[in-house]
């Protein structure tokens, strides 16, 4: 089995590289996904949430009040700590039992947004980041998710900078292209790793 960490800024395309990979055949383990998963209404996850942050952080139907969360955590660097304290180790250890249930010549590739920030490179075999220019991360955030530019620009700064993803980078695939160039670097790219799952094997 090949362990794959996928990272990159937000607004890189990370999902479109993802979904490509899965098409190839990848195992993915969405570290967005399983997040949402841990703090679902009934889960200890949302218990802890709601102890640090208040009842101001719930939906009126008992589910997390994203935005509500997002506001109060982006604006204040000990709360986004707080909260990555409480989600980082449930995500952990569910990623690892999916990890466990994959087949043993899988390439199971793991999307992690926060990966350079957390100091997570060492956990996997290969880290693979997909890299764009600041100017194209806030061109995709205003335009395609409809966020202010005031709005896009903290989130972007709440993240490690390029430089710091680049560094522990093992493949960078460039966004900055257009979706068939994409195509074709993601192509090259799972060749690569399919690769090194083979010879992990042998």
């Amino acid at each position: 089995m090949l362990s794959v960490g996928l990272t990159g800024g937000i607004g890189a395309g990370k999902s479109e590289v993802s979904r490509l990979l899965v098409r190839y055949g990848a195992v993915l383990i969405d570290a967005d996904r399983i997040a949402r998963e841990v703090v679902e209404p009934g889960t200890p996850g949302l218990a802890a949430v709601v102890e640090a942050f208040g009842q101001e952080v719930l939906l009126p139907d008992g589910g997390l009040d994203r935005p509500a969360l997002g506001a109060i955590v982006f604006a204040d660097p000990e709360k986004l700590t707080a909260l990555n304290a409480i989600v980082h180790p449930l995500v952990g250890a569910r990623s690892r039992e999916l990890e466990e249930a994959a087949p043993a010549d899988a390439v199971v590739v793991h999307d992690v947004p926060l990966l350079a920030e957390n100091g997570l490179a060492p956990l996997y075999d290969v880290v693979v980041v997909v890299d764009v220019s600041p100017a194209t991360q806030l061109d995709r955030l205003v335009r395609l998710r409809g966020m202010s530019e005031e709005d896009a620009r903290a989130r972007m700064a709440a993240q490690a900078t390029r430089e710091k993803r680049l560094e522990i980078a093992d493949v960078v695939i460039d966004n900055d292209v257009p979706l068939e160039r994409l195509e074709q670097s993601v192509a090259a790219v799972w060749a690569d790793l399919s690769r090194r799952a083979r010879d992990a094997q042998e």
